[in-house]
């Protein structure tokens, strides 16, 4: 089976992207395509010679017409969140980079999934789907993934436990207006405010006291935080890309925080933010609404809000 991936974007995310899948075995095919030709060469060419060591995946710079017959396409393509700067302030710089893109990509891969990577997110997700008609489902934002690694990331270390035994996530835009959905957090299926009551040997894996603020605002802060040091987070990113791709390539249907368009859900329609999505081969087969406490609900809204006001300023 040939499992061929055009990535659009070729900085550091889409590079280090394409290095994880070659890294993980699923892909077979990836098409690099870039406004700098030279540098998506480059990046081509060390990522192949990559591959003895990897997985015999071909790696090569290409145009638009080079994506036809690829399964997904990731675009990671805009200008960059610089310190201090919101998601929200890029939002017409990288939705005229989109309206760029998304013709010329759908000539040639009219049957991809598409999954946004480039920020923000939500706002670019929309406009894509917007620009191309493509049915829902089939367009993807990678919306609040990365947030949800970050908050597991950070429950993990405070219960002393595996990170694939915490249950929680991020939902709502993949930015400030986020919020960790702590009615539906567990470990192990055992709810995070009856964790430590249920242990018969609280001495064995202690608990660090921490409060939801200071874990909400680890997970806000973080990526201002990476950006500052070393301009640009990348590798999260680019394994939660990969986990969505490997999904998508696996057949077993997954649970993510992903960012689709609404219709209905909790009330909210038009708008595209993050709540957990079945995603199968074919893209997201479904939301879920699982049920919020009344305080979440209300902030999933002022997300949706949020983000209508940004789309509602945005020419596309």
């Amino acid at each position: 089976m040939n499992n061929k991936v055009t990535i659009i974007g070729v900085g550091s995310v889409g590079a280090t992207i394409a290095y994880t899948l070659v890294a993980g075995s699923s892909v077979s095919e990836i098409v690099l395509i870039d406004v700098n030709s030279e540098k998506a060469v480059s990046e081509a060419l060390d990522i192949k010679q990559a591959t003895p060591f990897l997985s015999p995946a071909n790696v090569y710079e290409g145009s638009y017409a080079d994506a036809a017959g690829s399964d997904i396409v990731i675009i990671t393509s805009g200008v960059g969140r610089k310190p201090g700067q919101s998601r929200i302030d890029l939002a017409q710089t990288n939705v005229n980079i989109i309206k760029q893109i998304a013709p010329k990509i759908v000539q040639y891969a009219p049957n991809a999934i598409y999954l946004m990577v480039a920020n923000p997110v939500d706002v670019l997700t929309y406009v894509f789907e917007k620009i191309t008609g493509l049915p829902k489902g089939q367009v993807i934002g990678s919306g609040t993934i990365l947030d949800t690694i970050r908050l597991r990331t950070r429950l993990s270390e405070l219960y002393s436990i595996n990170q694939k035994q915490v249950h929680a996530y991020v939902l709502g835009e993949h930015g400030d207006s986020s919020f960790v959905a702590w009615s539906a957090a567990n470990i192990a299926g055992v709810p995070l405010n009856d964790y430590g009551s249920a242990m018969v040997d609280t001495n064995i894996l202690p608990i660090t006291p921490y409060s939801k603020d200071e874990v909400e605002e680890y997970v806000k802060k973080s990526g201002g935080k990476i950006i500052a040091g070393k301009g640009a987070t990348f590798y999260g990113i680019a394994a939660s890309v990969a986990h969505i791709v490997n999904s998508l390539y696996s057949g077993v249907d997954s649970v993510l925080a992903l960012s689709s368009m609404l219709t209905g859900e909790y009330g909210i329609s038009d708008v595209c933010l993050s709540i957990p999505c079945l995603l199968g081969k074919n893209g997201i087969i479904t939301t879920l609404t699982p049920k919020l406490a009344e305080d979440e609900l209300a902030k999933l809204k002022l997300s949706a809000e949020t983000l209508k006001g940004v789309i509602e300023k945005v020419q596309y």
